[in-house]
């Protein structure tokens, strides 16, 4: 079981970088003018939602895994559990962003996604300190 959660946490990790960058790279597609720089941007967040969906995918399956492996105690846990099902929702609201930028019918500011790029860090805090801590 210990294998399962070091490759859980391996997984989770690997998900996150792209939770983080990749509303990042929505930040500096909402900035530039230049049909060639858009371009770019919309190609490198396609190809990194393409490679953090089987990271997600992964992790929450490795999380489940945990999760029936060790039992359902704690409402910690569910707590936790709440808060990966509002990171898989982000998730996929990342990828209705990207298509939305990819056809040009973005109407959101450069501030807003700076706003939106920092979601994942506070779920992240919430999460860490559940699972060390477990409060209740």
């Amino acid at each position: 079981m210990l294998t399962v959660k070091a490759l859980h946490i391996i997984f989770v990790t690997s998900w996150f970088a792209g939770l983080f960058y990749l509303p990042r790279l929505f930040v500096n597609h909402a900035m530039v003018e230049d049909a060639a720089t858009r371009e770019r941007l919309a190609l490198m967040e396609l190809k990194l939602y393409r490679f953090m969906t089987p990271l997600g995918i992964l992790a929450v399956g490795l999380g489940l895994w945990l999760w029936f492996g060790y039992g359902f105690g704690g409402a910690w846990l569910h707590a936790k559990t709440t808060l990966v099902v509002g990171l898989i929702a982000y998730h996929l609201y990342c990828g209705k962003l990207m298509r939305d930028f990819a056809a040009g019918k973005n109407a959101k500011s450069h501030v807003w996604f700076r706003v939106f790029n920092e979601i994942p860090v506070l779920v992240l805090l919430v999460v860490v300190f559940l699972v060390v801590l477990k409060p209740f």
